[in-house]
């Protein structure tokens, strides 16, 4: 399905440390694709693709920003308007894992509380060198009343999955209209952006805040 025809969009960002994949895991979803020679994010970039749920064309539009500190965007502009977010660590390296907390209020402190959030544990395909263990990651989601996968976009596990439940989970949101706020927001975009125009007017937009 193209862009032309689209019912929602939803802003979705992709928070975590520097080289747990984050990039990857948005080249995997948006054009299946991965990057072996994949280098550090400057800035902050994004791709879209339209997935249908319950008759809804449903456009994601997934954002990835630096993981490292020096190369990081304007915080607020990055996350503005976000209905979602994959928040991601590397199952490997017990040290991403233990800054989930500090992403995890940052997220907090910029975008809408209600906002959808996954807990992602990524490159499973490395299991024999994992350091965090899936019930020690599942226990910190579900005292945060976060979602929660382990992914791998080197060999595609998971990724369709964990965006899938993601962009589902909002839009009963939105459907419900539990949350009026992310309801509005859906809804302004889609009906406000012009599809041919949308990529382009987000990039300017972007750039000029950033």
């Amino acid at each position: 399905m193209g862009d032309e025809s689209y019912n929602f969009v939803f802003k979705v960002v992709l928070i975590g440390e520097s080289g747990v994949g984050k990039s990857n895991l948005l080249s995997r979803f948006t054009k299946n694709e991965f990057n072996h020679d994949s280098r550090t994010t400057i800035g902050v970039e994004f791709s879209t693709r339209t997935v249908q749920l319950d008759n809804f064309a449903i456009k994601a539009q997934i954002w990835d920003t630096a993981g490292l500190e020096r190369y990081r965007a304007n915080t607020s502009a990055y996350y503005r308007g976000a209905v979602g977010a994959l928040l991601v660590y590397d199952i490997t390296k017990h040290l991403t894992y233990e800054s989930v907390e500090r992403w995890l209020k940052e997220l907090y402190d910029h975008a809408d509380p209600h906002m959808v959030v996954m807990l992602v544990g990524n490159k499973s395909d490395l299991g024999t060198l994992k350091t965090v263990p899936t019930e020690e990651a599942k226990d910190f989601t579900e005292k945060n009343g976060l979602l929660f996968m382990e992914t791998s976009a080197l060999d595609s596990t998971n990724v369709e999955a964990a965006f899938q439940e993601v962009l589902t989970a909002i839009h009963k949101k939105v459907a419900s209209r539990e949350v009026p706020r992310v309801s509005i927001t859906a809804v302004t975009l889609s009906s406000t952006i012009g599809p041919a125009s949308d990529a382009q007017k987000k990039r300017s937009t972007c750039c000029k805040n950033l």
